[in-house]
């Protein structure tokens, strides 16, 4: 099949990870595909690239911008689109807009979060009337099907769970070797314990809560570390909640990183403390690599980590419990080992790019009236 696959860019994120692995493995998989990028190109373009994969920027300003509408029509024409395949709301609605009239035979749409469904604003007023030249909606988790239905986001009829995956099979498990070289790049003790997480540092990943809560954890194990890897624009505010929790010199920054599932290989404890969460690659990567984790309740985080059996689900915002969580997995390194076993084994039954690929491939082949 001719795939087009618009965003509205492939910078550094979940989604945008999501995106690449799916269309690297469906051009193996002898579809042809290219990616539009509504607005800039984006850091992980280049990926795309080395596997000859068409990447497109159009380029748009805010508001109306008819020039950057008509390149994604003439871009969704000239590769004579069978399948078009959008990621969350704005892509979406432009993408429909724009491929009106060329008779594209099947139109698909993720939404890999669960953020604007109460909103009310212009983009998701455009994108819920755009529904009506729509096939089908991918949820990544039951949690967002469920949300979407409660705010009357999408039909029920066109409404489909598709969880994420990723290629497990390239994810080396955390080694005694791997703690060892992480502790040597950060300047560390052989017997620290590191805490890690991944994200953009933003309101929706809570790392206030996180480095409050591990102001806890130091206290009681002053032996600990807590690495944040992502770049985002609170980590001046998240810099400073370290020094007022008195961790400062215990809280490492990393920023943006190529190198994350070698970090991850380092890690004890994988915590991720988001307040607003979909299907979370965070969690996925942290799985493949056997790792413990503790996660708040919400989203699909509950459907990634099984409480007791690959990790611990705390509320959010519960600065102790997140903190009580994290210090039973470091006092108990065997139950901790147990657990990111399990964590592993489960992502190898089932939470593989290859299962999300054969699901989205049967969306893109049902036949499902737009009306």
């Amino acid at each position: 099949m001719n795939i087009t696959h618009i965003v509205e860019n492939l910078n550094r994120g979940g989604l945008e990870r999501v995106v690449l692995d799916l269309v690297k493995l469906q051009q193996q998989q002898g579809h042809r595909c290219q990616v539009v990028c509504v607005f800039e190109r984006g850091a992980l373009a280049q990926e795309l690239d080395a596997a000859n994969i068409p990447v497109h920027a159009c380029g748009k300003r805010r508001g109306l911008d008819l020039g950057a509408l008509s390149r994604v029509r003439q871009l969704i024409r000239a590769h004579r689109t069978e399948v078009l395949h959008s990621h969350n709301a704005v892509a979406h609605y432009l993408a429909v807009l724009a491929s009106l009239g060329l008779g594209v035979g099947k139109v698909i749409n993720t939404r890999h979060g669960m953020g604007g469904m109460q909103r009310w604003n212009r983009a998701e007023m455009l994108y819920r009337a755009s529904l009506a030249c729509t096939d089908a909606v991918a949820m990544v988790c039951a949690a967002a099907c469920d949300g979407a239905l409660e705010h009357r986001l999408v039909p029920r009829r066109k409404l489909r769970v598709v969880p994420n995956g990723l290629r497990v099979q390239e994810f080396a498990v955390a080694s005694p070797a791997a703690r060892e070289r992480l502790r040597q790049a950060l300047g560390l003790p052989p017997e620290a314990r590191v805490v890690g997480t991944v994200g953009r540092l933003n309101w929706a990943k809570d790392q206030v809560s996180l480095i409050r809560a591990f102001s806890r954890v130091r206290a009681a194990l002053p032996d600990s570390v807590l690495v944040l890897i992502g770049g985002g624009t609170l980590r001046r505010e998240l810099e400073a909640c370290a020094r007022e929790e008195g961790v400062a010199g215990a809280v490492r920054f990393l920023g943006e990183r190529d190198d994350v599932r070698e970090l991850l290989q380092g890690l004890d404890v994988f915590v991720l403390s988001s307040v607003s969460e979909g299907y979370s690659m965070a969690l996925l990567e942290a799985s493949a690599t056997a790792l413990p984790i503790v996660a708040t309740d919400v989203g699909g985080n509950r459907e990634i980590v099984r409480h007791g059996t690959t990790g611990a689900i705390v509320p959010a915002r519960d600065v102790e419990s997140l903190a009580q969580a994290i210090l039973g997995l470091l006092r108990n390194p065997e139950h901790a080992a147990r657990l990111g076993a399990a964590a592993r084994a489960m992502m190898e039954a089932g939470g593989s790019l290859e299962a999300m690929a054969l699901r989205y491939a049967a969306l893109y082949e049902a036949g499902s009236p737009r009306a």
